[in-house]
């Protein structure tokens, strides 16, 4: 298996999912700048998208698009609870919320911070606006509950994947409490801190 990505992008939801899952992948780097890979092959031979992250399965079938990548990972370690079973009311819950931080978060907020073409006006107005009624939903959310269902998901590891945007940026998490708390969960969770050790090395280096 393969794991296309980009340090601390939104592809680190897939390298936690794949740690929490006990999978092996091989994990290969993309500048998204360049669409380029570390051999200097051509990033769009492998997604005509040019975005990660994108994910190889063993008969070498090529998936992409976050949400989905996460739902195949957590599928095939089933005992990983990463996700619930196909068909079930949980499993539709589950896909609630990774499509509330593909489009809530990710795409409504994300995209316009650190999009260089994005005019200032609209980057304060999301983050001023936007992004404190999420945080604010998220926080309500969480304050009787560890996690987004009734244990660690996919859906976790996506939305940690965002936050640590967040902290990027500046943002003080302390300003929603029981958002905060979940964060510095996650942080001391095994695969997140090997995650993202790795991958910050990468970023940095």
């Amino acid at each position: 298996m393969i794991l296309y990505f980009s340090p601390m992008s939104c592809s680190l939801a897939s390298r936690i999912s794949l740690y929490e899952a006990g999978l092996v992948a091989d994990f290969q780097v993309v500048d998204l700048a360049s669409k380029k890979l570390a051999d200097g092959s051509d990033y769009f031979a492998v997604n005509p998208k040019g975005q990660v992250p994108t994910f190889v399965t063993r008969d070498g079938e090529i998936l992409t698009e976050g949400p989905a990548v996460l739902q195949h990972i957590a599928d095939l370690a089933p005992d990983s609870g990463l996700a619930p079973p196909n068909g079930s009311f949980e499993r539709s819950r589950l896909q609630m919320w990774l499509n509330y931080v593909a489009t809530e978060i990710h795409k409504a907020v994300f995209y316009f911070v650190f999009n260089p073409a994005v005019p200032d006006e609209t980057r304060t107005f999301v983050m001023e606006k936007l992004l404190p009624r999420q945080y604010a939903f998220l926080a309500a959310h969480l304050d009787d509950q560890e996690f987004l269902l009734d244990r660690f998901t996919v859906a976790d590891a996506y939305l940690v994947a965002t936050l640590n945007w967040a902290v990027f940026k500046g943002i003080d998490l302390s300003a929603w409490p029981a958002l905060d708390r979940y964060y510095e969960r996650a942080m001391a969770r095994p695969s997140i801190a090997r995650a993202m050790r790795e991958e910050a090395e990468l970023a940095n280096g």
